[in-house]
């Protein structure tokens, strides 16, 4: 009978051992002085519960499960302390935390990054994720598994020219910067990731901001904000050597290597890299090398510290793309034959950053940077006029030759430099920032004829065109957050900005482009963040972002149009929510653009493509992103995002090549944006197979998107789902500290598919036509790779 009695009780306190959930709280305080410390960071790790530590600098957890766990906590200018606990009760676990003897990188850029309470839609990753996948491929291709993020490459393997949208606008419409400095070409507003090849390998973290978000420097964020920083402290030293190759005849080198915190105060950190790849496209090459050298200074109050890096890119043109009758038949077609068909370029960059601790309230960083890029692409050119090069006809015999076939080089020499600067003012309630920046950029253009068909009448340094252009750009803003209670978090910014942009001589077509722009630009944001309980968290906010035209813009406008400013007010409304295993956000946003710039077909009077301003266009979507920890060896993440992207009413031209050669016109309303899908759904499953031993599958599925902005089917390129595989494994020799290996298998399942295109319409006989070009991406191909750690 007793038997019977205890086996009984076993079983009915079975589910008390099994699934009890129990509550941690504590306070974060200074182990100096005692004082509570607010907004330290809390996390348990291997689970979803993350919070700050309130206005007491308490933290509560509650309903977590028993077991062992490690408990983090981190806050600027102290040391992080972990320590580990086994919870089987209700658990009081207090931290006094210490303050650094050196400053933390975390400092640098306060200004341009938003803190886990901010009403702004975001999403941080960090080194080790990028690491995952970090095999060679461009840092656009590593960060495809973001929220709203379509990616793509013109070679069809992800090395040489790529490029990125986030809620469907381009690299031209993000703002990115590096430690705060702005990373974005001053005249085309884009960021060519070729000119830094292998870069993600001396990134620490990112953190993308979608729509406007808070004020940075720099080009204006009209989809999204990306936030580089670069490495950061290490106080041991250590060294790497990776390589990896795989499809393409594809290989990547890199050497990484620090010294450690030597004296207490001082690091350096560099890196060296190349990077091959035939590409999957024809003759679509690319040899890449680059090196990242810091050297840092680190003392308990101030960082001093000098960022040098640079990259060389000599890549074969794939910009053209593949006709669309030929997609079925030769997927892999590049119309460029000329043998040296290439772009060649390489860009440096210096950065000296430097942090100063005035008191317990204040905060200085101020930052000096240079970047000088100079390179060229060449191409043969073949039946052209003299009259086009400014070149007199020839006579040989009784013949005038007035054509003939050529290689030319169209150069670019520029400069980019200028300081940021910030100054955080911060209590218990309110964090207070200003900070701004001015850069100045001056860039040279100009086209070469390096052989010619016939012995013309001109020098080695002649130039058919040249021209330069000029821009200064200055900003200023105030950021607040203020902690109006316990619960809630009222954020308000205001940003200044100022352009002057001058453009003085003769573009390529002979035409003077000569010119002076100036804007002037309020951009106010303001919003909310409600702390509802240690689970759920909302938040709103509205912010206004005003861009101005590209040099592109004005250089290819008509004499008789000139494009105006953008205007985008973005509306963000957002709900989180945690628990130990289970983690979500949902969002929804509506993004108003007033003139926004749209490619209609228009053409000017030499036959370039022209940007109009659309009066009235807009982005309306909800977004979400979730993570579920099934068991302790299998975690499942999502994102989604569900929108609408129309421009309102819509005026398409149309060539014709038949006299009288006038353009025709089409009116459209309620038209999809260009190249904006309006499903994109990322899924990650991983596996955690033994010790060290992680299985990864990844999918992506990105709807249609409309070559241009008519919503023409036949326009359009199809909805694809591609799937890829990453296996890592890492182990412990006596010799090698680490190694670790790693295998990612890209469209697994040999999707045939294209990611980005391009049309051009016109009239000939009476009848409509067009010329296509689609870029194919490839098919199933891998990367091996092995890295040595020590």
């Amino acid at each position: 009978m007793k038997r019977q009695f205890l086996t009984a009780a076993v079983f009915a306190l079975m589910p008390v051992f099994l699934f009890a959930q129990f509550s941690i709280q504590g306070i974060v305080k200074d182990y100096t002085n005692n004082e509570t410390l607010i907004g330290a960071h809390v996390v348990i790790q291997g689970t979803s519960f993350s919070q700050v530590s309130n206005q007491n600098g308490r933290y509560t957890f509650e309903n977590v499960k028993a077991g062992n766990y490690n408990i983090k906590v981190s806050f600027i200018g102290y040391e992080t302390q972990i320590k580990n606990i086994q919870i089987n009760k209700n658990t009081q676990l207090n931290f006094e935390l210490q303050i650094n003897t050196y400053m933390s990188d975390e400092v640098l850029i306060v200004a341009t990054k938003v803190p886990n309470n901010s009403p702004t839609t975001f999403t941080n990753l960090d080194k080790e994720e990028i690491g995952k996948t970090n095999l060679g491929q461009d840092l656009p291709i590593l960060l495809e598994m973001m929220p709203s993020t379509v990616t793509s490459s013109d070679a069809g393997a992800g090395i040489g020219y790529t490029g990125l949208r986030i809620r469907g606008s381009d690299m031209t419409r993000i703002n990115i910067t590096v430690n705060g400095i702005p990373l974005n070409d001053a005249e085309s507003h884009g960021v060519y990731w070729v000119n830094m090849p292998d870069f993600a390998s001396s990134i620490d973290n990112v953190q993308i901001q979608r729509g406007v978000g808070t004020s940075t420097n720099g080009a204006a964020a009209f989809g999204a904000s990306i936030n580089l920083q670069t490495t950061t402290l290490n106080t041991k030293p250590y060294a790497e050597i990776n390589n990896s190759f795989g499809s393409y005849n594809t290989f990547k080198n890199n050497v990484r290597f620090g010294t450690g915190l030597m004296n207490g105060k001082f690091t350096i950190d560099g890196r060296l890299s190349k990077i091959s790849s035939d590409g999957y496209i024809d003759r679509a090459f690319s040899d890449l090398k680059s090196f990242y050298v810091s050297a840092a200074y680190y003392g308990q109050n101030s960082i001093l510290k000098l960022n040098v890096f640079s990259g060389t890119e000599h890549t074969y043109q794939a910009w053209g793309g593949v006709p669309k009758d030929m997609l079925e038949t030769n997927r892999t077609f590049n119309p460029y034959t000329y043998e040296n068909e290439t772009d060649n370029y390489q860009q440096d960059h210096y950065q000296l950053l430097f942090t100063q601790k005035l008191s317990k309230s204040f905060l200085f960083n101020a930052a000096l940077h240079y970047t000088h890029g100079e390179g060229y692409y060449e191409q043969f050119k073949e039946g052209r006029d003299f009259e086009d090069y400014l070149i007199d006809p020839i006579t040989i015999g009784t013949e005038t030759i007035d054509e003939m076939d050529l290689i030319q080089q169209k150069w670019l020499d520029n400069d980019f430099y200028g300081a940021t600067y910030s100054l955080k003012y911060g209590t218990k309630k309110v964090n207070i920032i200003l900070g701004g920046a001015w850069n100045k950029y001056s860039g040279d253009h100009f086209g070469e004829i390096i052989w010619s068909e016939y012995a013309v009448n001109i020098d080695k340094s002649y130039r058919w065109y040249e021209n330069t252009g000029k821009k200064r750009d200055f900003n200023i803003f105030a950021k607040a957050n203020y902690q109006l209670s316990e619960k809630i978090n009222i954020y308000g910014d205001m940003q200044f900005r100022s352009i002057k942009f001058d453009i003085d001589g003769i573009h390529d077509d002979l035409r003077d482009i000569s010119q002076t722009r100036k804007f002037n630009f309020w951009n106010p944001k303001a919003g909310l963040f409600y702390t509802i309980d240690q689970y759920r968290s909302a938040y709103a906010s509205v912010a206004i972002s005003n861009r101005e035209p590209s040099r592109g813009n004005y250089r290819d406008s008509d004499a008789n149009y000139t494009p105006k400013k953008e205007k985008l007010i973005d509306y963000e409304i957002g709900y989180k929510y945690k628990n130990q295993n289970f983690a979500m956000e949902a969002n929804g946003f509506f993004m108003d653009y007033k003139d926004q710039l749209v490619l209609t077909g228009k053409i000017n009077n030499v036959g370039d493509p022209i940007m109009t301003n659309a009066k009235d266009s807009y982005r309306l979507g909800i977004e979400f992103v979730g993570g579920y920890q099934i068991s302790s060896e299998i975690k499942w993440e999502i994102s989604a995002t569900l929108s609408k992207n129309k421009v309102k009413d819509f005026v398409s031209f149309i060539d014709s090549w038949d006299p009288p050669y006038e353009q025709i016109e089409e009116y459209y309303t309620n038209t999809d944006l260009s190249i904006s899908p309006n499903l994109i759904i990322g899924n990650s499953l991983t596996l955690t197979a033994a010790k060290n031993l992680y299985f990864t599958l990844t999918s992506k599925y990105v709807g249609r998107q409309y070559i241009d902005n008519t919503s023409n089917l036949d326009r359009s390129i199809d909805a694809y789902f591609v799937s890829n595989l990453n296996i890592n494994y890492s182990f412990k020799t006596k010799y090698i500290p680490e190694i670790e290996l790693q295998l990612l298998v890209n469209n697994l399942f040999n999707e045939k598919y294209e990611s980005n295109a391009w049309v051009y319409r016109y009239y000939t006989g009476g009848s409509k036509d067009a010329l296509y070009g689609y870029y194919p991406q490839a098919g199933t191909n891998f990367l091996l790779g092995i890295n040595l750690k020590f």
